[in-house]
């Protein structure tokens, strides 16, 4: 099944695997995918970057006292049970004669038919729903003022290591860039970011700050008709508008438009 054909499975599968909730085999096969195919690692990327902004604003929760005492209390619950449980099997083993017709089956553990201890995982249970819940809801509203990615790259060096994360907002006729690998360019250069159209010279989109992450103008237009991008060491200031770049490419990657 090619997953990039499938837009809304794979916005889940990315987000699922951004939030952790993507496991076992699911999340090994989805990583062997996202190896395999740009779509699918660009989304994967994106949905990583965009989370882990969402965590840098969203101030930290302590959570209640009474949370750590109910933890403690059903834990100690539990070892309560289990001593009873082996208590009572040892007496039973004890009582039983030497060569016994139909040997006893031993009983099963008592804290796992405890009331308490149910409700107690209810409690906990509900409390944990309630977390998401919460959660889940302030994570929606971030989502629905978040920017419309509709284009995104994830640019790589020659060693095929994601190195730059390249969304376009048309909303706002925004590039965002991320930088993604330790590569930091000396003083006296700069990095330059290109469109390269099919058929005709590469078109600068801009100079690079030094900035872990940086926004660009762009145009809906240009960007439409851009198959690919790609990033080059230049002089500090980069090459004048309308010159061609003079360095060496550094990070390359694919254009791709996502179905919002």
């Amino acid at each position: 099944m090619n997953i990039a054909s499938h837009p809304e499975l794979l916005e889940l599968l990315a987000a699922s695997h951004a939030l952790g909730t993507l496991r076992g085999g699911a999340r090994r096969r989805f990583e062997a995918i996202a190896r395999e195919q740009p779509a699918v690692r660009a989304a994967a990327v994106a949905w990583q970057a965009r989370l882990a902004g969402m965590s840098e604003l969203q101030a930290p929760v302590s959570p209640d006292p009474a949370v750590w005492i109910r933890i403690r209390n059903l834990i100690e619950a539990e070892k309560e049970q289990a001593a009873i449980a082996r208590r009572r099997l040892q007496a039973a083993t004890e009582t039983q004669p030497a060569h016994p017709a139909h040997p006893a089956q031993p009983a099963a553990a008592g804290w796992l038919r405890s009331l308490g201890f149910w409700r107690g995982v209810a409690g906990a249970g509900a409390l944990a729903t309630a977390v998401l819940l919460a959660v889940g809801l302030d994570l929606r509203q971030q989502l629905r003022t978040a920017p419309a990615v509709q284009y995104v790259a994830v640019l790589q060096d020659q060693q095929a290591a994601a190195s730059m994360l390249v969304t376009f907002d048309p909303k706002n006729g925004q590039l965002t860039l991320q930088r993604l690998g330790g590569f930091r360019e000396g003083d006296d250069k700069s990095l330059q970011l290109w469109a390269l159209p099919p058929g005709s010279a590469p078109r600068s989109l801009g100079v690079l700050g030094r900035e872990a992450a940086l926004k660009l103008p762009a145009q809906s237009d240009e960007i439409r008709a851009v198959p690919a991008l790609a990033v080059t060491l230049e002089p500090k200031g980069g090459v004048p508008p309308g010159q061609p770049a003079t360095g060496p490419i550094l990070f390359k990657g694919p254009l791709i438009e996502k179905v919002l």
